[in-house]
């Protein structure tokens, strides 16, 4: 799912909100374009994280169930302010 440009961000561990914090703290320190591939075995990630994307303009590019929880890859989007 990864590839070499996209590092891994390992959030297994993590509960609800954090992973969707911290992936936020990550994604601000990223281009517009750039992609984040993160790991999470909190059981509400498959709805927090494609909700974050949709709420912030980013793009989930690929949402997968693993054995223990889910992988995902974000671009981040440019936000537009009118």
């Amino acid at each position: 799912m990864t590839t070499s440009s996209d590092a891994l961000y390992d959030l297994r561990g993590l509960k609800c909100p954090l992973p969707v914090l911290k992936t936020r703290k990550r994604l601000a320190g990223l281009k517009a374009g750039d992609c984040l591939a993160i790991a999470t075995n909190d059981p509400l990630a498959g709805i927090d994280i494609p909700h974050f994307c949709n709420q912030e303009g980013h793009e989930l590019v690929e949402s997968e169930k693993t054995t223990d929880g889910h992988r995902f890859r974000i671009r981040k989007g440019a936000r537009i302010t009118a």
